[in-house]
Formats: C-alpha cells, sequence, structure tokens
C-alpha cells in the first residue's frame, strides 16, 4: 500500500544544485535482469503528472517480471521509487546545458550497455537528446512521451522540441495532444500511440485514508473543522491558475459567502515573485481568511477527501490534466478551464447531457463563472452531489485506472521487444 506524506518545501539554501565531473554511480555495480530491461529518463523526481507516471510504470514494469531503471537528478519521489523494486541512478539530466546533455550521452549509454537494457524511454527534451543518441549508439529502441506542450516560436526551438517526437513510438498523453504532436511533426503519424495517464482508484477511495490521516493534514494546514474546503492542487505558477481562484473567491466575499475556504497546495520552485504576487492579491481582496497558501502536498488522496470540490483553472492549455481525474477518482465535485487536454476527462454539457456531467467547465481565466460554479457545487442536496460522485468514479474507472495506463504503456514496449513479454 502507498503511504503518503504532507510537507512543505524546503529550498536549498542557494537554489543551486553542483554535479561532480565525474559520475561514480554509472559504474556502479550492474543490476541482475530476469526479462525485460526498460530504461526511463526524466529530468527529476520532485513531483508532477509525469513523475508520478514513470513511477507507476517502474512499478508496473517490476511486477510484470522486468527490471525498471530511473535515471533523473533526484527528488523526493526516489524513496517511493526504490521501495516499488525499481532502481534510481542520479545524473544531471535537468541541464539543458549542450555539453551536458552530450555527457550524458555517453553515460547513458555505459548505463544500457553495463546493464543489459533493451529500450529507454525519455520523457522531457534535454533527457531525451541524451537517450537518443545513446539508443542509437547502442542499437536499441527509443520511446518518448508527450507529458506537455512546447513553445515553438523559433526554428531552433522547434528543432530542439523534435526529439519528443523522433522516438520510434510516440506515447500522447492525450488525444489533444496527438492531435498536436501530428499538426508539428506529420511524419510521425504512423507512430503516435495515445495513452492517457492513470490514476490510483484504491489509494484515492475517500473510504481508505484514515481519520488519523485527515486530522494530521488538516493540522498542518491549520484549518478548522467546520468549513468547506476548495481544493487546488498545482505548482505555484501563473497559469496553473491560482490567481484565479484568488479573485473568485473575492467575488464570493463580496456576495457574503464567506466560510469557504480555499487550498493553495503547491510548490512555488523558485518562483518567488509570482507567490509574492499571490500574497499581495489576497491581502487587497482583503480574502486572508478565505484562501491558504499552504506548500506541497503529497497526500493527494487525503487533501482530496477533506475537499467539498476541486478546482483545476489552468489559464493555458494542459497536455493531461491529472489532477482532474484524481478528483473525480476520490470522489469530489471538480470544476476545470475549458483549455486543452483537461476537458476530455470531465463529462459536462454540451458534450453529454446534464444527468450525465461528472464535473464542470468554465471558460478559462473567468473568475466569475468559476464562483458561480463554486456557489453550485457547495448547494447541491446531498443525493445529488452522490449521484454525480458516483458517476464521476464509475467514468475514471473506466478511462483512466492506472491499471489500464501502465498496461497500454508495456504494450508499446513489447511492440518494440520481438519475443519479450512482461507478466
Amino acid at each position: 500500500m502507498r503511504i503518503w506524506r504532507c510537507e512543505r518545501p524546503t529550498p536549498a539554501p542557494n537554489g543551486i544544485t553542483r554535479f561532480k565531473k565525474e559520475v561514480s554511480v554509472v559504474s556502479s555495480k550492474p543490476i541482475e535482469t530476469h526479462g525485460p530491461t526498460i530504461l526511463q529518463v526524466i529530468p527529476d523526481l520532485e513531483t508532477g503528472g509525469a513523475e508520478q507516471t514513470t513511477l507507476d510504470v517502474a512499478k508496473a514494469i517490476v511486477d510484470g517480471g522486468g527490471t525498471a531503471l530511473v535515471v533523473s537528478q533526484g527528488g523526493r519521489m526516489v524513496a517511493e521509487l526504490e521501495k516499488a523494486g525499481a532502481r534510481h541512478i542520479n545524473l544531471p539530466v535537468k541541464s539543458k546545458n549542450p555539453l551536458t546533455i552530450w555527457h550524458n550521452a555517453g553515460r547513458l549509454a555505459r548505463i544500457i550497455r553495463d546493464n543489459n537494457v533493451q529500450l529507454v524511454h525519455a520523457r522531457s527534451r534535454a533527457p531525451a537528446w541524451s537517450a537518443l543518441w545513446a539508443a542509437r549508439r547502442t542499437n536499441i529502441p527509443f520511446v518518448t512521451t508527450y507529458h506537455g506542450f512546447y513553445n515553438q516560436k523559433t526554428r531552433l526551438k522547434a528543432f530542439y522540441n523534435s526529439v519528443m517526437a523522433r522516438g520510434d513510438k510516440v506515447i500522447a498523453n492525450s488525444h489533444y495532444t496527438a492531435n498536436l504532436i501530428a499538426e508539428r511533426h506529420p511524419n510521425s503519424k504512423s507512430r503516435i500511440v495515445t495513452v492517457h495517464r492513470g490514476s490510483d482508484l484504491t489509494a484515492l477511495d475517500p473510504a481508505s485514508v484514515s481519520s488519523e490521516r485527515l486530522q494530521a493534514l488538516r493540522a498542518s494546514w491549520d484549518l478548522p473543522n467546520d468549513r468547506p474546503l476548495i481544493i487546488n492542487l498545482a505548482r505555484l505558477t501563473s497559469w496553473k491558475g491560482q490567481m484565479v481562484i484568488i479573485e473568485a473567491m473575492g467575488q464570493l466575499k463580496q456576495e457574503g459567502m464567506t466560510v469557504p475556504i480555499a487550498v493553495l497546495a503547491g510548490d512555488a520552485q523558485g518562483r518567488e515573485g509570482y507567490l509574492a504576487s499571490l500574497k499581495t492579491r489576497i491581502d487587497e481582496l482583503n480574502v486572508n481568511d478565505q484562501v491558504r497558501l499552504v506548500g506541497h502536498c503529497s497526500d493527494v488522496p487525503a487533501a482530496l477527501a477533506l475537499g467539498a470540490l476541486s478546482v483545476v483553472a489552468s489559464t493555458a492549455p494542459e497536455a493531461f490534466g491529472r489532477a482532474a481525474v484524481e478528483a473525480q477518482a476520490a470522489g469530489v465535485p471538480v470544476i476545470v478551464s475549458k483549455l486543452g487536454a483537461v476537458p476530455e476527462t470531465v463529462l459536462a454539457p454540451p458534450v453529454v447531457p446534464d444527468n450525465e456531467r461528472t464535473g464542470w467547465h468554465i471558460r478559462a481565466g473567468d473568475a466569475e463563472a468559476l464562483a458561480k460554479a463554486m456557489r453550485h457545487i457547495l448547494d447541491l442536496a446531498n443525493e445529488e452531489r452522490d449521484a454525480l460522485v458516483d458517476r464521476a468514479r464509475a467514468h475514471i474507472q473506466k478511462n483512466f485506472s492506472v491499471k489500464a495506463m501502465t498496461r497500454k504503456t508495456l504494450d508499446v514496449y513489447e511492440t518494440l521487444l520481438p519475443g519479450q513479454k512482461f507478466v
């Protein structure tokens, strides 16, 4: 059973991580392999959808009789990765320095040879270039996953991004992403496979969250027991829409609705200017009692179980939007921006009749519409809310489970590894 815990971020003293020229772990004793050995490469394992997917797939590889290796710059999720039976190798693959990228290719090639790696799977651009060169040197299949949208305002940037479409298979985490890849890279169409991200339905079931976990989290956030909570789980960056939520809370207060508390749970990750702007706006609107900035939270099930509703307020397109899936899986009504791939995960009119909805779509950046939807959800009768929750959980179980996601990913690997099968 997976264990979550919540913590406030503890930044490094100078915010800089340094690496020695020689990375001793590359030449460490090779691991003994039993089935297909898969190497995933990702910048770090701090927090996020791509990082959680890396962890989920690594666990599925191990459970399927294979060997899972992950190369990253490290992070708070490494312990959980290793607990699942995978091996982590620390390299400076987060760096965009061309020389470091080139050196990383050699390091990855050595890891591939020493550990009999049969396929490498890259999940971000800088490490993807290193992984591509390493895969070509060692003559093994190369897979990529598009986890996000990439700015292509210059030819140089377009070339840099193109590595994500150079995989022998290119995994898109939504239909929206798949269409974007095909539009930008027409030659990749036949290699694109859509695999929606998955969520752990058992872990997210509110019945599996103990009262002790709920009490501990509420206490760590210094929240009262008698006020409904509006949960936003996202790193603190402008396009995640925290400012829109603050504006909506200001509108609710103007209308006399002062009981709900919006909990903004996420790391600033060095964006101190944006964090300061959020605090300033909270002061300006005088909603200090209605909005709480609580830092990073890794106990997602407990956070959602505390919530009366959840908000995904992105103001730029998301390639998938795991937060909306997790909210529905946890039985929490959710409001999402009608933008990017997120609406694929939440059923709402006019796509479905109102009695088939699993959440609400609003125009991105529209604080008034967000406030209106919040009021509507908070005023739902118990019977209506229960029916909504049941529909949402059934929708996620059918379409967005971790089991379905990992099985489809292993199927992609198997198509590139003739004769190799996972259990």
